[in-house]
């Protein structure tokens, strides 16, 4: 049996992220439904992988949906390989950003309580 996202597993944990990984079986469709919330601090990302079984017994991967930081409109790739390249390019990148804004903020907030 394949496992789903082993790669994506294996990149995630080097690079300190935590996961957390559900199931949902739809009743009105065929496909399966895996959610995969990680992040570092909080579980805000989110992949949304549909997937459903050859007559073989395999499982075939429909879509991965990604959504960084609760985005609006998910970025949609066809499979894993497609999914790494672009987490190597913007993860960390997208992260750095998070945490500027985050530093940003807190500092404001300080500067007003000692005002």
């Amino acid at each position: 049996m394949l496992i789903i996202l082993s790669r994506t597993k294996q990149y995630l944990r080097k690079n300190g992220y935590f996961y957390k990984k559900e199931y949902i079986r739809p009743l009105l469709t065929p496909d399966n439904i895996y959610i995969f919330r990680f992040g570092r601090d909080r579980l805000d990302n989110r992949l949304i992988i549909r997937y459903s079984h050859k007559w073989t017994g395999r499982q075939r991967i429909n879509e991965i949906d990604l959504r960084l930081h609760k985005q609006k409109h998910p970025r949609i790739f066809e499979n894993e390989s497609e999914l790494l390249n672009y987490l190597e390019g913007h993860l960390l990148k997208h992260e750095a950003k998070v945490r500027a804004r985050e530093k940003e903020k807190q500092h404001e907030i300080s500067d007003s309580a000692s005002k």
